[in-house]
């Protein structure tokens, strides 16, 4: 199985010029705890991504509504992300490394075409299990084992 067939294909974005009660807003009306961060000139090609924790964060340290602060200071810059054709393996094996529960999936171009969350994968893994289906893309020790990995405490120097 690979991540196109699991990823999220409906996803909403935001620019580094929004405010983050936009993204918080996105993530409330969507139920989604992460916003992809495209570039302003509507190609698509992802920049960053804005968590919920992010916003959190970036309010609680400012002391400032939301709507005073701007995508681009709370959102993360380095991106880890994957392709549609990638195994689903290499992307929790991405997942582990960077401590992270979500990967927004691109194109060649680094143009969006998707989300692929650990929800995603432990989802599709427990609807295997129920239905007596063993597969090792999706077993769920295999999710237990990602999800180990990335709430690990990230030590930041």
């Amino acid at each position: 199985m690979n991540v196109e067939q699991l990823m999220t294909k409906v996803v909403w974005t935001c620019t580094a010029d929004d405010s983050l009660r936009e993204a918080a807003r996105i993530m409330w009306e969507r139920d989604c705890g992460c916003v992809p961060v495209v570039e302003s000139d509507g190609s698509g090609r992802v920049v960053g991504i804005v968590t919920d924790r992010d916003v959190c964060m970036a309010a609680y340290l400012e002391g400032r509504p939301l709507d005073e602060l701007l995508v681009r200071d709370a959102m993360a810059r380095v991106l880890r992300t994957c392709r549609p054709g990638d195994s689903l393996g290499e992307a929790e094996g991405l997942m582990r490394a960077a401590h992270v529960r979500r990967l927004p999936v691109v194109d060649d171009a680094g143009h969006l075409l998707g989300v692929l969350s650990l929800a995603d994968i432990a989802r599709a893994a427990g609807i295997a299990a129920e239905r007596g289906v063993r597969r090792l893309d999706l077993a769920l020790d295999g999710v237990g084992h990602t999800l180990s990995h990335v709430v690990e405490p990230n030590h930041r120097a």
